[in-house]
C-alpha cells in the first residue's frame, strides 16, 4: 500500500463487479440509441475505459476537462471549462462519465452548458457519490457508490495529479492533503 493512503476504501474486486454492473445496466438503457459517453478529465478515464469495455452497444466517446479543485483539496465553485466537445450533441443521447460528485457545482454547470446545445437526453454515470457534501441539487442517473465525506485518490482520482495510477480507491491521509 503506498506510504500516503489510510487505508483501501474500494478494492478493484469491487470496483470491478460495480463498473460490470453499470455497463450492464447502460446497455440495457441505451438499446437501439445513439449514445455519446463523455468522459470528464482528467479524474473519469480509468473509469470510463472500463466502463466502456462493458457496454454492449455502439457508444462513441469525447471528452471535457474541468476545473474547480486546482490544487487544493476542496472545490473553488468556479468552473472552467478547459477542454470543450469536439462533437456536436444535438439529438445525442448524452451520458456524462464523471469520477466522484461532490458539491454537485461542477456537474451542475456541465448539465446546464450540454443541455443548452440540445442533446436528445443527458443522464449522469458517476464511480462515486459524496451525498453529505452536496452544496446544489443534481441528479446522479446511475452511481457506482456512494462514500462517506473522506478525501480519496487511486483509479484516475487524484490529489495534486498524484496517486491516479493506484489500482485501488483509496482514503487519502489528511496530513498529506492539509499541509
Amino acid at each position: 500500500m503506498h506510504p500516503d493512503v489510510e487505508k483501501v476504501l474500494l478494492s478493484t474486486a469491487e470496483l470491478k463487479n460495480k463498473v460490470t454492473e453499470l455497463g450492464q445496466i447502460l446497455s440495457r438503457d441505451y438499446a437501439g440509441k445513439n449514445l455519446l459517453a463523455v468522459g470528464i478529465l482528467k479524474g473519469a478515464m480509468v473509469f470510463m475505459a472500463d466502463l466502456i469495455r462493458n457496454i454492449s452497444v455502439d457508444v462513441q466517446i469525447d471528452f471535457m476537462a474541468v476545473s474547480s479543485y486546482g490544487a487544493s483539496s476542496k472545490s473553488t465553485g468556479v468552473v472552467r471549462i478547459m477542454k470543450d466537445l469536439e462533437q456536436n450533441i444535438e439529438g445525442r443521447h448524452v451520458l456524462i462519465v464523471e469520477d466522484i460528485v461532490d458539491t454537485g457545482l461542477t456537474l451542475n454547470y456541465l448539465l446546464e452548458i450540454l443541455k443548452a446545445r440540445e442533446p436528445a437526453s443527458v443522464r449522469v454515470c458517476t464511480l462515486l457519490d459524496k451525498p453529505s457534501r452536496r452544496e446544489v441539487d443534481v441528479s446522479v442517473n446511475y452511481n457506482g457508490f456512494s462514500i462517506p465525506d473522506e478525501f480519496v485518490v487511486g483509479y484516475g482520482l487524484d490529489y495534486n495529479e498524484k496517486y491516479r495510477n493506484l489500482p485501488e480507491i483509496y482514503v487519502l491521509k489528511k496530513e498529506v492533503y492539509q499541509k
